[in-house]
C-alpha cells in the first residue's frame, strides 16, 4: 500500500521561519495535521503563541512549538540555531519561508540591507549552521522559499548601496535563493540531505505590505486571482513527506521542477555569492 505523507512525516521535525503569517503558516499547518513535531520560527512571541496555539487547536498535535527569532539579526539566529540543536536531537525538514519586502534602503543592526539579510543571509546562515543536525537525520530536505526570479547580481553592490530599487533587490535575493540552493545542492550530493527551491507561484499573502505603492497596487490585482497559502504548500508538503524523492538542486512549483534562468545554474556565480555570504556572516566558505 502506498504511504501517504501523514504516514512519512509523523514523527519527523520540521521547522519553518516565518511561520505565523502566510505560506509558512499554512506549512506549519500542514505538516502539524500530518503529525509531524513542529518548529514554528517568529519575530513576535505573541504572535508566535497565538499561532502555535490555533495550529494545536486545529490539529490536536501537542507538538508545536514556537521559537523565536528576529531573522534581520546574525546574533538571532546563532541563538536560535542554538536553541534547536539544544531542544532537538533530530531535524528532518528546514523550510527557509521569511522574507520581506521594503519600499526604501534600510540597514540591519548588523549594518546589512534589510532585504538581503533577511531574505538571503538569514537562510544561507541558518542552514548552514543546521547542517550537521540534518545530515544526521537523514533522509532530510531543505526547502528555500524562492521565484524564478531573473536578476543578475551586481556583485559590486549587493546591498544596493550604490543605486537602490525595491524591486531589482527584491528580485535578486529570489536569485540569491536559487543561487544558495543549487550550490548546497552539490555540497549535499550522497549525504541524503536533499536542497531545492520552492515556488509557491501567486499567492494572497501580506508580503508587500511595505512595497511601494506600484508593487502593491501591481500584485493587489494578481493576488485576487492567487492561490490561498494552503494550497500553495500542498506541493512542498508532499515533497517533504518524500525527500523531494531524492531530487535536490531545482526549484520546484507544486510537486515539479520548473525552469530557471541559465544564470542561476553557473557554479561561478554560485560559488562566487557562497563566498561573499560566508565572508558578511562569518562562517568559512
Amino acid at each position: 500500500m502506498e504511504s501517504t505523507a501523514a504516514d512519512q512525516l509523523r514523527d519527523k521535525v520540521c521547522l519553518i521561519t516565518g511561520a505565523t503569517s502566510g505560506i509558512g503558516k499554512a506549512a506549519a499547518l500542514a505538516l502539524a495535521k500530518s503529525g509531524a513535531t513542529v518548529i514554528a520560527v517568529a519575530r513576535d512571541p505573541a504572535r508566535g503563541t497565538a499561532t502555535v496555539a490555533e495550529i494545536k487547536t486545529a490539529t490536536g498535535n501537542s507538538h508545536v512549538e514556537v521559537l523565536i527569532a528576529d531573522l534581520s539579526s546574525q546574533a538571532s539566529i546563532r541563538l536560535l540555531a542554538e536553541a534547536v540543536q539544544r531542544k532537538y536531537d533530530r531535524l528532518h525538514v528546514l523550510i527557509n519561508n521569511a522574507a520581506v519586502v521594503k519600499s526604501t534602503r534600510t540597514v540591519t543592526a548588523d549594518g546589512l540591507e534589510t532585504m538581503f539579510a533577511v531574505n538571503h543571509l538569514a537562510p544561507f546562515l541558518l542552514t548552514n549552521l543546521l547542517l550537521d543536525r540534518l545530515r544526521a537525520s537523514t533522509p532530510a530536505s531543505i526547502f528555500t522559499v524562492a521565484a524564478p526570479s531573473t536578476v543578475q547580481l551586481n556583485f559590486d553592490d549587493l546591498q544596493g548601496e550604490r543605486q537602490f530599487s525595491a524591486l531589482r533587490v527584491f528580485g535578486a535575493t529570489k536569485m540569491g535563493n536559487l543561487l544558495f540552493s543549487f550550490a548546497l545542492a552539490r555540497r549535499l550530493q550522497k549525504t541524503g540531505v536533499t536542497a531545492n527551491a520552492y515556488h509557491p507561484g501567486i499567492v494572497r499573502s501580506n508580503l508587500m505590505r511595505e512595497a511601494p505603492a506600484p508593487m502593491r497596487l501591481f500584485t493587489g490585482v494578481l493576488n485576487r486571482f492567487g492561490s490561498t497559502p494552503a494550497r500553495a504548500v500542498e506541493g512542498m508538503v508532499q515533497l517533504a513527506a518524500s525527500n523531494a524523492n531524492g531530487v535536490s538542486g531545482q526549484l520546484f512549483h507544486g510537486v515539479k521542477p520548473i525552469d530557471v534562468a541559465p544564470y542561476a545554474h553557473d557554479e561561478q556565480v554560485q560559488e562566487r555569492l557562497w563566498a561573499a555570504s560566508a565572508q558578511l556572516v562569518g562562517l568559512a566558505g
